[in-house]
């Protein structure tokens, strides 16, 4: 038998994973190194020196080699799928002229002169002139064209982090089209750069000659020069095969290829994302984003830093079980799901909304976090259950508002990242959208989805539905309970989906009061 399986290097917020995996979706062998924190100046800028996830990434390999089983023999492709809107700017060489701005990054360039002529008047006469304005002062590239015009000057390419490591790996400036999530002048609709007379290049200026080369999901990029090989221990020469972003694996990782399926994506940012073969909108101007399948879309909303309020609630009032856990020697985790088990659902009407950093998707920019119902009778473990509850209320109404556009039905859910290990939170889950709710068989779905992106550009697998069959599989499956479903449908309907209404001129006063005094 020829080599058959993938090493798939999945690049995350926290760490960098080797994953060596079969053609039946097993996890072989998993080696993983710990990005550091970035520090957070004064400015609140989020930046990290483009080397550490090179490094990290080359020691994760080294280490994989040194697992028991693994043969570098086996191996047929490589793979790589990486955090979105992660920036880096680099020279000839390919050698970056400043930190890479991190995808987490709320940096923002105000005084932008606007969009205008006709596509001016035609954004003003749509009503989303205000849209299109944020979109502008998000945009790294105005950011450092602005602030940092010698960086900008001297930038040969404008990448990805997707990108920079492929160039590390291959010596060439290419990426995957499922890697462009980000303020560039790309075409969402024809999923490649965006033509010489569309709007984006007036909102977000830069030549064409610094953006890469884009092939899709699947296709070749690459062989792994000597250089990489020396770095990495990959084999030289093995072909790099184009997967697509993060979340995009994620989704296919989760066996999410049919519209139907809706997958959740419970990490840092919270999202749930559906796989559609027509370009929908859901939000108008919001384009969906590329799938790790070539000419597919993802429809998905987004509640930025939706689990990280969970992580906020360890920090802030988990001691108690953090400090437990270590003299049982047990996982905080276990304990943490004891907490959310000990609220009844529903969290005897303590609702959050879980609006903790406003974005441009769900719902909107001006949008803020409340809690609304508390009681004498409410403790610490109420407060936890109405934070996975609210997380979960949001991306219900965001299933909702994308059935109603695509006009396909969600009837079942996958759920990955870090809150896919909680019972508490899949049981929820289910619960609130009444609909069954899986794990999938293995915890790291983004590196099993650029393996079966993978398979397929190697010939391995003849086309992705018989890659998602064969290497896809659920895990442990939780079905909706009819009485807590009673309860979180009235919540949802009578409360949650009101909250927004009544407090939205209250958000727009904080914001003006914010913007004020600042």
């Amino acid at each position: 038998m020829g080599a058959e399986n993938i090493l798939a290097i999945d690049v995350g917020s926290q760490s960098v994973r080797a994953l060596l995996v079969d053609p039946q979706g097993n996890l072989l062998a998993k080696a993983r190194v710990p990005i550091p924190a970035p520090e957070l100046p004064p400015s609140g800028f989020i930046e990290q020196d483009p080397d550490v996830f090179w490094n990290a990434l080359s020691s994760a390999c080294q280490q994989l080699w040194h697992l028991p089983g693994v043969e570098k023999s086996s191996i047929a492709a490589v793979a790589l799928t990486a955090q979105r809107s992660t920036l880096v700017n680099v020279d000839k060489q390919g050698k970056p002229l400043r930190p890479a701005i991190l995808w987490s990054d709320q940096r923002r360039t105000k005084g932008l002169k606007p969009v205008g002529g006709l596509w001016g008047l035609a954004f003003g006469l749509a009503g989303v002139s205000d849209t299109i304005k944020y979109l502008q002062s998000e945009a790294e590239c105005n950011w450092i064209r602005t602030h940092q015009p010698d960086v900008w000057r001297d930038t040969h390419k404008y990448l990805f982090l997707s990108g920079y490591l492929t160039y590390l790996l291959v010596g060439k400036f290419v990426d995957s089209v499922g890697c462009q999530v980000g303020y560039v002048p790309f075409d969402y609709k024809k999923q490649t750069w965006a033509a010489s007379s569309d709007w984006k290049w007036i909102a977000v200026p830069m030549s064409p000659d610094v953006l890469p080369e884009l092939v899709q999901p699947s296709q070749y990029l690459g062989e792994i020069t000597r250089e990489a090989s020396e770095k990495t221990g990959i084999p030289l020469g093995l072909p790099l095969i184009a997967a697509a972003a993060d979340k995009a694996c994620e989704v296919i990782g989760s066996g999410c290829l049919d519209s139907h399926i809706g997958c959740l994506s419970y990490g840092t940012t919270a999202t749930i994302n559906t796989t559609h073969k027509k370009y929908v909108e859901i939000i108008p101007m919001i384009p969906p984003y590329p799938s790790a399948v070539p000419g597919s879309y993802n429809l998905e909303l987004q509640i930025y830093r939706g689990y990280w309020m969970v992580s906020w609630f360890k920090e802030e009032f988990g001691l108690q079980e953090q400090q437990l856990a270590k003299m049982q020697g047990v996982d905080p985790e276990e304990l943490f799901d004891e907490l959310a088990f000990a609220a009844p659902p529903g969290s005897h009407g303590l609702v959050l909304q879980p609006y903790w950093t406003p974005g441009l998707r769900l719902p909107g920019p001006e949008a803020r976090g409340a809690i609304i119902g508390f009681g004498d009778t409410h403790t610490r473990a109420h407060l936890y259950r109405s934070i996975l509850e609210g997380v979960a209320y949001a991306l219900r109404d965001g299933a909702e508002r994308t059935s109603k556009r695509s006009h396909v039905k969600i009837t079942e859910l996958r759920v990955a990242g870090g809150g896919s290990q909680s019972d508490a939170s899949m049981q929820l889950t289910a619960d609130i959208f009444g609909l069954p709710t899986a794990r999938p068989h293995v915890y790291e779905a983004s590196g099993l989805g650029a393996a079966i992106n993978a398979t397929v550009g190697m010939g391995i697998h003849p086309d992705f539905e018989t890659a998602v069959q064969s290497m896809t599989h659920m895990g442990t499956v939780f079905e909706p309970i009819p009485k807590h479903q009673e309860i979180y449908n009235e919540l949802y309907n009578k409360i949650y989906q009101k909250m927004y209404t009544q407090l939205h001129p209250l958000y727009e006063a904080i914001h003006d009061i914010n913007e004020k005094y600042q």
